[in-house]
Protein backbone atom coordinates (compact mmCIF):
# COMPACT_ATOMS: atom_id res chain seq x y z
CA UNK A 1 0.00 0.00 0.00
CA UNK A 2 2.47 2.73 1.22
CA UNK A 3 4.77 1.84 -2.23
CA UNK A 4 2.02 2.74 -4.52
CA UNK A 5 1.00 5.90 -2.61
CA UNK A 6 4.68 6.86 -2.69
CA UNK A 7 5.02 5.94 -6.29
CA UNK A 8 1.70 7.79 -7.18
CA UNK A 9 3.12 10.81 -5.66
CA UNK A 10 5.95 11.38 -8.22
CA UNK A 11 3.84 10.04 -11.11
CA UNK A 12 0.79 12.47 -10.44
CA UNK A 13 3.50 15.27 -10.03
CA UNK A 14 4.72 14.80 -13.21
CA UNK A 15 1.97 14.67 -15.16
CA UNK A 16 0.36 17.81 -13.12
CA UNK A 17 3.98 19.44 -13.86
CA UNK A 18 3.55 18.32 -17.59
CA UNK A 19 0.05 19.72 -18.01
CA UNK A 20 1.97 23.16 -16.38
CA UNK A 21 4.30 23.37 -19.09
CA UNK A 22 2.81 23.05 -22.00
CA UNK A 23 0.15 25.71 -20.31
CA UNK A 24 3.06 28.25 -20.58
CA UNK A 25 4.69 27.91 -17.32
CA UNK A 26 8.64 27.66 -17.88
CA UNK A 27 10.03 27.32 -14.54
CA UNK A 28 7.66 24.40 -13.22
CA UNK A 29 10.06 21.53 -13.40
CA UNK A 30 12.93 23.51 -11.77
CA UNK A 31 10.34 24.24 -9.02
CA UNK A 32 9.96 20.54 -8.88
CA UNK A 33 14.10 20.02 -7.99
CA UNK A 34 14.02 22.84 -5.78
CA UNK A 35 11.16 21.16 -3.55
CA UNK A 36 13.30 17.91 -3.47
CA UNK A 37 16.38 20.06 -2.60
CA UNK A 38 14.57 21.87 -0.11
CA UNK A 39 12.67 18.32 1.59
CA UNK A 40 15.91 16.40 1.73
CA UNK A 41 17.66 19.66 4.06
CA UNK A 42 14.32 19.95 5.60
CA UNK A 43 14.02 15.89 6.71
CA UNK A 44 17.50 15.67 7.86
CA UNK A 45 16.58 19.35 10.19
CA UNK A 46 13.25 17.67 11.60
CA UNK A 47 15.25 14.58 12.34
CA UNK A 48 17.79 16.54 13.97
CA UNK A 49 15.56 18.54 16.16
CA UNK A 50 13.78 15.66 17.34
CA UNK A 51 16.51 14.20 19.32
CA UNK A 52 16.54 16.20 22.31
CA UNK A 53 12.60 15.47 23.02
CA UNK A 54 12.30 12.42 21.78
CA UNK A 55 15.10 11.17 24.00
CA UNK A 56 13.45 13.21 27.09
CA UNK A 57 10.38 11.37 26.30
CA UNK A 58 11.63 8.03 26.21
CA UNK A 59 13.19 7.74 29.35
CA UNK A 60 10.32 8.93 31.10
CA UNK A 61 8.06 6.14 29.39
CA UNK A 62 11.03 3.70 30.19
CA UNK A 63 10.65 4.86 33.66
CA UNK A 64 6.99 4.45 33.45
CA UNK A 65 7.32 0.90 32.22
CA UNK A 66 9.51 -0.60 34.41
CA UNK A 67 7.62 1.00 37.37
CA UNK A 68 5.01 -1.41 36.17
CA UNK A 69 2.41 1.44 35.74
CA UNK A 70 1.45 -0.44 32.47
CA UNK A 71 0.30 -3.41 35.03
CA UNK A 72 -1.60 -1.40 36.85
CA UNK A 73 -3.70 0.38 33.67
CA UNK A 74 -3.65 -3.41 32.72
CA UNK A 75 -5.45 -4.85 36.01
CA UNK A 76 -7.97 -1.48 36.05
CA UNK A 77 -9.29 -2.49 32.46
CA UNK A 78 -9.06 -6.28 32.38
CA UNK A 79 -13.21 -6.27 34.10
CA UNK A 80 -14.49 -4.35 30.90
CA UNK A 81 -12.66 -6.30 28.14
CA UNK A 82 -13.95 -9.68 29.96
CA UNK A 83 -17.19 -8.43 29.13
CA UNK A 84 -16.80 -7.43 25.66
CA UNK A 85 -15.83 -10.07 24.77
CA UNK A 86 -18.01 -12.84 25.71
CA UNK A 87 -16.36 -15.42 23.19
CA UNK A 88 -12.81 -15.38 25.07
CA UNK A 89 -13.27 -17.83 28.07
CA UNK A 90 -12.72 -15.96 31.52
CA UNK A 91 -8.85 -15.87 32.44
CA UNK A 92 -7.45 -16.87 28.89
CA UNK A 93 -4.11 -15.40 29.21
CA UNK A 94 -5.83 -12.99 25.72
CA UNK A 95 -7.16 -10.48 28.42
CA UNK A 96 -3.65 -10.20 29.81
CA UNK A 97 -2.28 -9.31 26.12
CA UNK A 98 -5.12 -6.98 25.34
CA UNK A 99 -5.34 -4.94 28.23
CA UNK A 100 -1.31 -4.90 28.20
CA UNK A 101 -1.24 -3.27 24.36
CA UNK A 102 -3.97 -0.67 25.26
CA UNK A 103 -2.40 0.36 28.25
CA UNK A 104 0.73 0.78 26.37
CA UNK A 105 -1.27 2.99 23.77
CA UNK A 106 -2.67 4.54 26.64
CA UNK A 107 0.73 5.82 27.57
CA UNK A 108 2.11 6.33 24.74
CA UNK A 109 4.57 3.37 24.40
CA UNK A 110 4.44 2.45 20.69
CA UNK A 111 7.67 0.23 21.16
CA UNK A 112 5.80 -1.94 23.80
CA UNK A 113 2.49 -2.16 22.44
CA UNK A 114 2.91 -3.45 18.55
CA UNK A 115 4.78 -7.20 20.35
CA UNK A 116 2.11 -6.64 22.65
CA UNK A 117 -0.75 -6.06 20.19
CA UNK A 118 0.70 -9.17 17.90
CA UNK A 119 0.76 -11.53 21.24
CA UNK A 120 -2.85 -10.34 21.92
CA UNK A 121 -3.89 -11.80 17.99
CA UNK A 122 -1.62 -15.17 18.78
CA UNK A 123 -3.58 -15.66 21.97
CA UNK A 124 -6.97 -14.74 20.70
CA UNK A 125 -6.15 -17.19 16.98
CA UNK A 126 -6.05 -20.56 19.74
CA UNK A 127 -9.64 -19.92 20.30
CA UNK A 128 -10.26 -19.43 16.41
CA UNK A 129 -12.34 -22.43 15.02
CA UNK A 130 -11.85 -20.85 11.25
CA UNK A 131 -8.10 -19.98 11.58
CA UNK A 132 -8.00 -17.74 8.00
CA UNK A 133 -11.04 -15.93 9.01
CA UNK A 134 -11.57 -12.96 11.97
CA UNK A 135 -13.57 -13.41 14.95
CA UNK A 136 -15.38 -10.77 16.78
CA UNK A 137 -12.53 -10.93 19.43
CA UNK A 138 -9.86 -10.15 17.39
CA UNK A 139 -12.34 -7.32 15.39
CA UNK A 140 -12.88 -5.29 18.24
CA UNK A 141 -9.63 -5.64 19.72
CA UNK A 142 -7.98 -4.53 15.84
CA UNK A 143 -10.62 -1.15 15.88
CA UNK A 144 -10.24 -0.25 19.15
CA UNK A 145 -6.27 -0.03 18.46
CA UNK A 146 -7.45 1.37 14.67
CA UNK A 147 -9.33 4.42 17.03
CA UNK A 148 -6.06 5.39 19.08
CA UNK A 149 -6.72 5.39 22.80
CA UNK A 150 -3.80 7.71 23.50
CA UNK A 151 -3.93 9.32 26.90
CA UNK A 152 -0.39 11.18 25.77
CA UNK A 153 0.29 11.72 21.97
CA UNK A 154 4.06 12.57 23.02
CA UNK A 155 5.02 12.18 19.26
CA UNK A 156 2.83 14.75 18.20
CA UNK A 157 3.83 17.21 21.02
CA UNK A 158 7.93 16.42 20.23
CA UNK A 159 7.07 17.36 16.50
CA UNK A 160 5.12 20.46 17.17
CA UNK A 161 8.12 21.47 19.29
CA UNK A 162 10.23 20.87 16.43
CA UNK A 163 8.28 23.10 13.98
CA UNK A 164 8.48 26.13 17.11
CA UNK A 165 4.58 25.82 17.84
CA UNK A 166 4.91 28.57 21.03
CA UNK A 167 2.72 25.87 23.11
CA UNK A 168 3.61 22.33 21.60
CA UNK A 169 0.84 20.70 23.77
CA UNK A 170 -2.14 23.01 23.18
CA UNK A 171 -3.76 20.30 21.12
CA UNK A 172 -4.20 18.09 24.06
CA UNK A 173 -7.51 18.57 25.36
CA UNK A 174 -8.49 18.34 21.47
CA UNK A 175 -6.98 15.22 20.84
CA UNK A 176 -8.32 13.86 23.76
CA UNK A 177 -11.67 14.75 22.85
CA UNK A 178 -11.05 13.42 19.22
CA UNK A 179 -9.17 10.34 20.03
CA UNK A 180 -12.50 9.55 22.52
CA UNK A 181 -14.80 10.28 19.90
CA UNK A 182 -13.27 7.62 17.73
CA UNK A 183 -13.14 5.31 20.15
CA UNK A 184 -16.44 4.95 21.36
CA UNK A 185 -17.97 5.54 17.26
CA UNK A 186 -15.64 2.02 17.12
CA UNK A 187 -17.00 0.31 20.19
CA UNK A 188 -20.29 1.26 19.44
CA UNK A 189 -20.03 0.54 15.90
CA UNK A 190 -18.59 -3.21 16.01
CA UNK A 191 -20.86 -3.69 19.32
CA UNK A 192 -23.82 -3.04 17.25
CA UNK A 193 -22.73 -5.49 14.47
CA UNK A 194 -21.73 -8.10 16.73
CA UNK A 195 -24.88 -7.71 18.76
CA UNK A 196 -22.87 -7.35 21.99
CA UNK A 197 -25.13 -6.02 25.41
CA UNK A 198 -23.37 -3.18 26.55
CA UNK A 199 -26.18 -2.70 29.18
CA UNK A 200 -24.15 -4.54 31.90
CA UNK A 201 -23.38 -2.94 34.97
CA UNK A 202 -19.53 -3.06 34.67
CA UNK A 203 -19.69 -1.95 31.54
CA UNK A 204 -21.87 0.82 31.99
CA UNK A 205 -19.58 1.86 34.96
CA UNK A 206 -16.64 1.74 32.56
CA UNK A 207 -18.21 3.56 30.00
CA UNK A 208 -20.40 6.18 32.19
CA UNK A 209 -16.64 7.01 33.57
CA UNK A 210 -15.49 8.06 30.66
CA UNK A 211 -18.68 9.85 29.44
CA UNK A 212 -18.43 11.91 32.60
CA UNK A 213 -14.91 12.95 32.44
CA UNK A 214 -15.17 14.11 28.76
CA UNK A 215 -18.93 15.91 29.32
CA UNK A 216 -17.12 18.26 32.26
CA UNK A 217 -14.85 18.75 30.07
CA UNK A 218 -17.03 20.01 27.29
CA UNK A 219 -18.89 21.63 30.10
CA UNK A 220 -15.93 23.78 31.66
CA UNK A 221 -14.97 25.08 28.13
CA UNK A 222 -18.17 25.88 27.05
CA UNK A 223 -18.36 28.47 29.70
CA UNK A 224 -15.04 30.26 28.71
CA UNK A 225 -14.69 32.78 25.82
CA UNK A 226 -12.41 31.61 22.69
CA UNK A 227 -8.97 33.56 24.02
CA UNK A 228 -9.79 31.76 27.67
CA UNK A 229 -10.18 28.57 26.14
CA UNK A 230 -7.17 28.19 24.02
CA UNK A 231 -5.06 29.55 27.34
CA UNK A 232 -6.58 27.17 29.89
CA UNK A 233 -6.29 24.46 27.43
CA UNK A 234 -2.50 24.71 27.53
CA UNK A 235 -2.54 25.69 31.13
CA UNK A 236 -4.59 22.26 31.77
CA UNK A 237 -2.54 20.15 29.26
CA UNK A 238 1.13 21.41 30.67
CA UNK A 239 -0.24 20.49 34.51
CA UNK A 240 -1.28 16.88 33.43
CA UNK A 241 1.60 16.58 31.77
CA UNK A 242 4.04 17.50 34.25
CA UNK A 243 2.34 15.77 36.84
CA UNK A 244 2.24 12.77 34.53
CA UNK A 245 6.48 13.24 34.49
CA UNK A 246 6.38 13.19 38.01
CA UNK A 247 3.82 10.45 38.85
CA UNK A 248 6.30 8.33 37.13
CA UNK A 249 9.56 9.36 38.70
CA UNK A 250 7.59 8.97 42.31
CA UNK A 251 5.86 5.48 41.51
CA UNK A 252 9.01 4.31 40.48
CA UNK A 253 11.14 5.49 43.46
CA UNK A 254 8.60 4.06 45.50
CA UNK A 255 9.06 0.70 43.49
CA UNK A 256 12.64 0.95 44.43
CA UNK A 257 13.83 1.26 40.56
CA UNK A 258 17.09 3.37 39.56
CA UNK A 259 15.45 6.27 37.59
CA UNK A 260 18.45 7.49 36.40
CA UNK A 261 19.49 4.24 34.68
CA UNK A 262 15.91 3.73 33.36
CA UNK A 263 15.89 7.20 31.96
CA UNK A 264 19.22 6.81 30.13
CA UNK A 265 18.61 3.65 28.65
CA UNK A 266 15.09 5.17 27.15
CA UNK A 267 17.14 8.35 26.11
CA UNK A 268 19.23 6.20 24.30
CA UNK A 269 16.46 4.52 22.42
CA UNK A 270 14.94 8.18 21.87
CA UNK A 271 18.31 8.76 19.79
CA UNK A 272 18.25 6.00 17.89
CA UNK A 273 14.89 6.54 16.84
CA UNK A 274 15.73 9.87 15.92
CA UNK A 275 18.29 8.83 13.38
CA UNK A 276 16.10 5.80 11.80
CA UNK A 277 13.57 8.34 11.18
CA UNK A 278 15.94 10.44 8.48
CA UNK A 279 15.05 7.75 5.62
CA UNK A 280 11.33 7.39 6.21
CA UNK A 281 11.17 10.99 6.60
CA UNK A 282 12.96 11.80 3.30
CA UNK A 283 11.16 9.60 1.61
CA UNK A 284 7.75 10.68 1.76
CA UNK A 285 8.34 14.56 2.09
CA UNK A 286 10.30 14.69 -1.23
CA UNK A 287 7.33 12.66 -2.58
CA UNK A 288 5.08 15.34 -0.76
CA UNK A 289 7.04 18.00 -1.56
CA UNK A 290 6.79 17.26 -5.65
CA UNK A 291 3.57 16.70 -5.57
CA UNK A 292 2.90 20.37 -4.05
CA UNK A 293 5.02 21.82 -5.94
CA UNK A 294 4.01 20.35 -9.19
CA UNK A 295 0.66 21.94 -8.50
CA UNK A 296 -1.72 18.68 -8.07
CA UNK A 297 -2.09 19.32 -4.06
CA UNK A 298 -3.19 22.62 -4.58
CA UNK A 299 -5.72 21.10 -7.00
CA UNK A 300 -7.11 18.31 -5.02
CA UNK A 301 -7.79 21.03 -1.77
CA UNK A 302 -9.55 23.30 -4.50
CA UNK A 303 -11.91 20.93 -5.83
CA UNK A 304 -12.83 20.06 -1.78
CA UNK A 305 -12.54 23.64 -1.22
CA UNK A 306 -15.36 23.81 -4.23
CA UNK A 307 -17.63 21.55 -2.83
CA UNK A 308 -17.59 22.72 1.12
CA UNK A 309 -18.57 25.70 -0.32
CA UNK A 310 -21.57 24.84 -2.20
CA UNK A 311 -22.50 23.17 1.08
CA UNK A 312 -22.46 26.90 2.89
CA UNK A 313 -19.70 25.73 4.88
CA UNK A 314 -16.50 27.49 5.86
CA UNK A 315 -13.28 25.95 4.22
CA UNK A 316 -10.78 27.21 6.97
CA UNK A 317 -10.12 22.81 7.78
CA UNK A 318 -9.65 22.50 3.93
CA UNK A 319 -5.78 22.52 4.42
CA UNK A 320 -5.54 20.05 7.14
CA UNK A 321 -7.06 17.56 4.91
CA UNK A 322 -4.17 16.15 3.73
CA UNK A 323 -3.26 14.69 6.98
CA UNK A 324 -6.78 13.12 7.38
CA UNK A 325 -6.75 11.52 3.86
CA UNK A 326 -3.59 9.92 4.51
CA UNK A 327 -4.21 8.84 8.38
CA UNK A 328 -6.31 5.86 7.15
CA UNK A 329 -3.82 4.34 4.79
CA UNK A 330 -0.53 5.15 5.62
CA UNK A 331 1.02 6.40 9.62
CA UNK A 332 4.28 7.65 8.31
CA UNK A 333 2.77 9.26 5.22
CA UNK A 334 0.46 11.03 7.61
CA UNK A 335 2.98 11.89 10.00
CA UNK A 336 4.58 13.37 6.77
CA UNK A 337 1.14 15.68 5.60
CA UNK A 338 1.07 17.00 9.38
CA UNK A 339 4.65 18.06 9.07
CA UNK A 340 4.46 19.64 5.57
CA UNK A 341 1.24 21.31 6.56
CA UNK A 342 2.93 23.11 9.75
CA UNK A 343 5.89 23.37 7.40
CA UNK A 344 3.78 25.56 5.11
CA UNK A 345 1.30 27.35 7.03
CA UNK A 346 2.84 27.44 10.42
CA UNK A 347 2.88 24.85 13.77
CA UNK A 348 0.27 27.45 15.42
CA UNK A 349 -1.41 28.01 12.17
CA UNK A 350 -5.59 26.62 12.87
CA UNK A 351 -4.55 23.74 9.76
CA UNK A 352 -1.03 23.23 12.06
CA UNK A 353 -3.13 22.50 14.77
CA UNK A 354 -5.84 20.67 13.02
CA UNK A 355 -3.19 18.51 10.86
CA UNK A 356 -2.10 17.93 14.73
CA UNK A 357 -5.10 16.92 16.54
CA UNK A 358 -6.31 14.40 13.18
CA UNK A 359 -2.42 12.66 14.11
CA UNK A 360 -3.26 12.16 17.26
CA UNK A 361 -6.95 11.36 17.06
CA UNK A 362 -7.07 7.88 14.78
CA UNK A 363 -4.38 5.16 14.37
CA UNK A 364 -3.30 3.88 10.76
CA UNK A 365 -6.38 1.62 10.26
CA UNK A 366 -4.68 -0.62 7.06
CA UNK A 367 -1.36 -1.07 8.74
CA UNK A 368 -2.75 -2.33 11.88
CA UNK A 369 -5.17 -4.55 9.97
CA UNK A 370 -2.25 -5.50 7.75
CA UNK A 371 0.47 -5.98 10.61
CA UNK A 372 -2.15 -7.86 13.52
CA UNK A 373 -4.46 -9.96 11.12
CA UNK A 374 -1.08 -10.75 8.84
CA UNK A 375 0.82 -11.69 11.98
CA UNK A 376 -1.92 -14.44 12.55
CA UNK A 377 -2.49 -15.34 9.03
CA UNK A 378 -6.55 -14.09 8.62
CA UNK A 379 -7.35 -13.66 5.26
CA UNK A 380 -10.92 -12.62 5.64
CA UNK A 381 -11.15 -9.57 8.00
CA UNK A 382 -15.48 -9.66 7.57
CA UNK A 383 -16.30 -6.39 8.99
CA UNK A 384 -13.10 -4.83 10.56
CA UNK A 385 -12.51 -2.19 7.52
CA UNK A 386 -15.58 -0.95 8.01
CA UNK A 387 -15.76 -0.39 11.70
CA UNK A 388 -11.81 0.63 11.53
CA UNK A 389 -12.72 3.41 8.96
CA UNK A 390 -16.49 4.21 11.43
CA UNK A 391 -13.67 5.03 13.85
CA UNK A 392 -11.25 7.36 11.98
CA UNK A 393 -14.27 9.05 10.26
CA UNK A 394 -15.71 9.74 13.96
CA UNK A 395 -12.56 11.24 15.05
CA UNK A 396 -11.43 13.10 11.97
CA UNK A 397 -14.70 14.80 11.86
CA UNK A 398 -14.68 15.38 15.82
CA UNK A 399 -10.84 16.87 15.41
CA UNK A 400 -12.50 19.50 12.66
CA UNK A 401 -15.07 20.67 15.44
CA UNK A 402 -13.30 20.76 18.44
CA UNK A 403 -10.39 22.46 16.73
CA UNK A 404 -13.01 25.34 15.41
CA UNK A 405 -14.16 24.92 18.88
CA UNK A 406 -10.77 25.59 20.38
CA UNK A 407 -8.86 27.78 17.74
CA UNK A 408 -10.72 29.17 15.02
Amino acid sequence: MLNKIWLSFFIIAFVSALATWIGGDGLIFERLVDSLFKMTKVSVDIAIGLIGALCFWLGIMKIAEKAGMVDVLARGLSPLFTRLMPGVPANHPAFGSITMNLSANMLGLDNAATPLGIKAMHDLQTLNKTPDTATNAQILFLVLNTSSVTLFPIAVFVYRAQQGAASPTDVFLPILLATFASTMVGLLVTAWVQKLKLANMVVLAYLGSFCTLIVAIIVYFATLSAEQMSHQSAVISNLMIFSFILICLIWATIKKQTVYDHFIEGAKQGFELSISLIPYLLAMLCAIGVFRASGALDIVLDGLRYVVTLLGLDTLFVDAMPTALMKPLSGSGARAMMLETMNTYGADSFAGRLASTIQGSTETTFYVLAVYFGAVGIKHTRHAVGCGLAADFAGIITAILVCYWFFA
